[in-house]
């Protein structure tokens, strides 16, 4: 005869405030710890995002299956790249090294148009002042060893190979298997909220494919736009500037005064005439690309506020570095989608239309 005792439904265990705080300052602790993984995890998640996109394209337009067409699509892309590199690779590389070559000399222009204007000689007898209240100074030779430590960050940044293999092999196995690995989160949330993790998800996908569909449409039109103008202006290496414009452009606001600032720098070789002309040049390329360009690809992709994109660049480059700079938009994109979702519409229960 069963016990009625053991049949009864036991009564489920909750955890108490104290253990969910401790458990949440855990977690919170582990991510700081883990960041450089967790960041490296998010860029996996967007490269699989994208092979994803490619393979549902293949499918539509090929019937081809889903883990084939992320292998096709990583192929091709490595392909794509790699011709990229083979025909303009050497010619890139004597560019940029003549670029590297050409902005200690740069520097001597810029120091030879101070000393010779009125500004350059205000600002120079305000630094003097300055140093010799404050019992010293920045010596001038140290000046030019701004380009050295550009250059040795650049170095590091393209000794960083092994990341870029490691970030690529997970991001494939991620694209592989996305809804394995889909289920399996959605298995650490309880069942009654899992559908509506399920549904956020979702979303986040759908918005992060919108974003890198949008971002990439406008870092190739700036960079044909930048390269375009400084070869009709006859500056040399517009290749190579143009490139670094478009690459840069994948960090809104800071990314604009990266890419311009070598290339005014360069063009002071050729005069201060030129080098206004470059700057005049960027103006209005970014000024077309913030005005009318990027509000017409936000209709289809991710519209984000410009004043919490700056924000949210300062605070997860202070948090992260470079890494965080680089993914500040789209963590942005995922805060403000985890926010309207959980906060706004299940917590204060405000679900009214965006």
């Amino acid at each position: 005869m069963t016990d009625p005792l053991l049949s009864a439904p036991q009564p489920r265990l909750r955890p108490g405030p104290i253990a969910i705080a401790l458990a949440a300052l855990l977690v919170l602790a582990a991510a700081w710890q883990w960041s450089n993984v967790l960041l490296l995890g998010f860029g996996a998640i967007l490269i699989a995002i994208a092979l994803r996109a490619g393979a549902a394209f293949l499918n539509r337009r090929a019937g081809i299956g889903f883990k084939p067409g992320v292998l096709l699509s990583a192929v091709a892309a490595v392909l794509l790249i790699g011709g990229v590199i083979a025909a303009a690779g050497p010619s890139i590389s004597d560019q940029f090294r003549e670029l590297v070559g050409s902005l200690p000399r740069a520097w001597e222009q810029v120091n030879a148009w101070l000393s010779e204007s009125s500004i350059g000689q205000f600002l120079e007898r305000r630094m003097e002042d300055s140093s010799s209240e404050g019992g010293g100074g920045v010596p001038a030779d140290s000046l030019p060893s701004v380009f050295g430590y550009v250059t040795g960050t650049l170095a590091t940044v393209f000794g960083g190979a092994a990341n870029v293999v490691l970030l690529v092999t997970v991001a494939i196995f991620l694209a592989l298997d996305a809804p394995m690995y889909r289920g399996g989160a959605l298995r650490l949330v309880p069942l009654s909220y899992r559908a509506r993790a399920g549904a956020i998800a979702d979303e986040l996908a759908q918005a992060l494919a919108r974003w890198m569909g949008g971002q990439a449409l406008d870092m190739v039109l700036v960079a044909l736009a930048t390269g375009l103008g400084l070869w009709l202006l006859g500056v040399p290496l517009a290749l190579v500037l143009g490139l670094i414009a478009g690459l840069t452009n994948i960090v809104p606001v800071v990314g604009p005064f990266v890419s311009g600032i070598p290339a005014v720098l360069f063009a002071l070789t050729q005069g201060f005439d030129m080098a206004i002309y470059v700057a005049l040049l960027f103006v209005v390329i970014q000024q077309v690309e913030g005005n009318l360009l990027m509000p017409l690809i936000q209709r289809y992709a991710a519209d984000l506020p410009p004043a919490l994109t700056v924000l949210a660049i300062l605070a997860f480059g202070g948090l992260f570095g470079f890494a965080g700079i680089v993914l500040a938009t789209p963590l942005l994109l995922v805060t403000i989608v985890l926010v309207k979702r959980i906060y706004v519409e299940d917590v204060l229960g405000d679900r009214q239309k965006d």
